[in-house]
């Protein structure tokens, strides 16, 4: 997502507003996977959806190179994206269901090292890459990765459930408490607001970069990013755990906020890349704390139902957020863009204290989900 603006701009000569689409495209087809995933994930099988995503999101990797046009550059992107989708919600949804209760924001925490990682180091390396090689060379980089990823699969053995028959009996219903769980949709519409906001830095943090003269500094945002999250996860779980939601919810949206702030403000590389610190703790936090808030809301049979409602609204922030900010940077440009997000995020915990923050909820395994103090 961090090289693919500025690929379509050079390659198609896209409009901003394009170029921001052909990034989020991958996470709106992710989004469209996420919503039947949810519903027919343990009707299809976790590890056989698993497996048959990872197959797709293999083979679409090594398409790009092929795309000759902007349209089908952006069907790629899409059939790419909804193989993530798929795949990434059944294992998600396997490891949230083995997860104690009590220790829900740890085990997540735990977890979500890997996810969160992955979307730093990532970027990192494809800026590096497409400064010092091509974009090929990417495309290859990244379809290698999904190879391993797929042998790795092949190793695993992921808990399945078998659907009651009150469940097979709806299995086609598709009403919108099939598709979404209410129970995670309030912390979920925080998350929404959050991958916009993200989805600014992905896209747009290379093209931002190279106008400014800060290439390096932006490889080392993502990498000081990265040391941030994985320090970070080893005990805000723990926390979480033990204070309760807004102990961590409240603090993470104002490191985001403060680190939305600095970029935009940014007068030399060492403030874009010190950045990174309040986003990993913002940010690289608030994704584990709120998922496990979203499961923890709703009742075990509905965890699956419950992770999808929490990516399908992250993922609708992360890829309808570029679209937007495209045009919005053709108005207020790199900086006045960051200091719009900074502001908005800023404004989620007035949303988050409505939604979820005023009541206060128990975990412990002797009490059901959504069961509030």
């Amino acid at each position: 997502m961090t090289t693919m603006a500025l690929y379509a701009v050079e390659q198609f000569s896209a409009s901003d507003s394009a170029s921001g689409f052909a990034s989020g495209s991958f996470v709106i087809g992710a989004l469209v996977a996420r919503i039947f995933s949810g519903k027919f994930l343990d009707f299809v099988g976790r590890r056989r959806l698993l497996l048959s995503g990872l197959v797709v999101f293999t083979a679409a990797a090594l398409l790009y190179p092929l795309a000759n046009s902007l349209a089908l550059l952006l069907t790629i992107r899409m059939v790419h994206g909804a193989a993530f989708g798929a795949a990434s919600t059944s294992i998600s949804a396997s490891v949230m269901g083995l997860i104690p209760v009590r220790r829900r924001g740890e085990g997540t925490g735990y977890f979500g090292i890997s996810t969160t990682l992955a979307t730093a180091v990532g970027p990192f390396l494809a800026v590096l890459i497409v400064d010092t090689m091509t974009y090929d060379i990417l495309f290859l980089v990244s379809a290698g990765c999904a190879a391993l990823a797929l042998v790795f699969a092949l190793l695993l053995r992921l808990p399945e459930r078998t659907p009651t028959a009150a469940e097979q009996a709806r299995k086609w219903r598709l009403r919108f408490t099939d598709i979404l769980d209410p129970a995670a949709l309030a912390i979920a519409s925080v998350m929404f607001i959050a991958g916009a906001a993200y989805a600014g830095i992905l896209t747009f943090m290379n093209s931002y970069a190279q106008s400014e003269n800060l290439v390096a500094a932006a490889s080392a945002f993502f990498l000081v990013y990265a040391a941030v999250v994985l320090v970070s996860r080893l005990f805000m779980g723990r926390l979480h755990d033990t204070y309760g939601d807004n102990a961590i919810i409240y603090p993470t949206l104002l490191s985001f906020a403060i680190g939305l702030g600095m970029l935009a403000w940014a007068p030399n590389g060492l403030v874009l890349a010190g950045a990174g610190v309040f986003v990993g703790v913002g940010f690289g936090a608030l994704v584990p704390t709120a998922q496990a808030i979203a499961v923890t809301m709703a009742p075990p049979h509905r965890i699956g139902l419950a992770t999808s409602t929490f990516f399908i609204m992250m993922d609708a922030g992360v890829g309808l957020g570029p679209l937007a900010l495209g045009a919005l940077v053709s108005l207020t440009g790199f900086q006045g863009m960051y200091w719009l997000l900074a502001g908005c995020v800023l404004a989620t915990t007035v949303l988050y204290h409505f939604v979820h923050g005023h009541k206060r909820y128990r975990r412990s395994a002797d009490v059901e989900p959504g069961v509030p103090a």
